[in-house]
C-alpha cells in the first residue's frame, strides 16, 4: 500500500490559570486546556491521525489518562511514539493538515511557530504542515469559550528511501 490516510479529533475543557500549549508551542492565554498530560489538543489529534493511518490503537489506548506516567507529559512524546509506528510500517509523512477550533486565543500570530514545531516532530518541511484556525461563532461549548477542539489528518506515503 503506497498511501494511507488517518484522521484525529480531540477536545479539551478550558479553565483559567492553565497553560495553553498548541503544537508544542506555548501560547499566551488567560485560559488553557484541562487534561492529564499537557492537554495539547493539536498534538493529540495529530497523534490519532498518525496512529489511524497505520491501523494502530488510538492515543487513549496507548497513553491512558489513568496511567501516572503520562501525568503532565509533553504531548510531543505521543507524536514521537506514533512516528515510530509510522516508520516501522515503512511509511513517512507526506503531509498533515489540522483545524483548531477556539474562540480564544487568536492563533494567527502563532501559526508559523506551530507549523515549524510540528514539522520538526514529523521530520518534514513546514510546507508539509497545513494549519487553520477558526471559531464556532458562539455556538456550543467551543463557541462559549469553554473548550478548544482540533481535527487533524495525516497522509502517509511509502518510504522508498528516496
Amino acid at each position: 500500500m503506497s498511501h494511507r490516510v488517518g484522521i484525529g479529533y480531540d477536545i479539551h475543557r478550558l479553565e483559567p490559570g492553565r497553560a495553553m500549549v498548541l503544537g508544542g508551542v506555548a501560547i499566551p492565554s488567560d485560559v488553557g486546556p484541562v487534561g492529564h498530560s499537557d492537554a495539547d489538543v493539536l498534538l493529540h489529534a495529530l497523534t490519532d491521525a498518525l496512529l489511524g493511518a497505520v491501523g494502530a490503537p488510538d492515543i487513549g489506548e496507548l497513553f491512558p489518562n489513568t496511567d501516572p506516567r503520562w501525568r503532565g507529559a509533553a504531548s510531543s512524546v505521543f507524536v514521537e511514539a506514533a512516528m515510530q509506528r509510522v516508520c516501522a510500517a515503512g511509511m513517512r509523512v507526506g503531509n498533515v493538515d489540522a483545524v483548531v477550533v477556539a474562540e480564544q486565543p487568536r492563533l494567527a500570530p502563532h501559526k508559523p511557530a506551530i507549523r515549524a514545531s510540528i514539522a520538526r516532530l514529523l521530520g518534514v518541511s513546514p510546507e508539509q504542515v497545513g494549519l487553520k484556525a477558526t471559531t464556532s461563532e458562539g455556538v456550543g461549548v467551543v463557541g462559549r469559550g469553554e473548550a478548544i477542539a482540533c481535527w487533524a489528518t495525516a497522509l502517509l506515503v511509502e518510504d522508498r528511501g528516496v
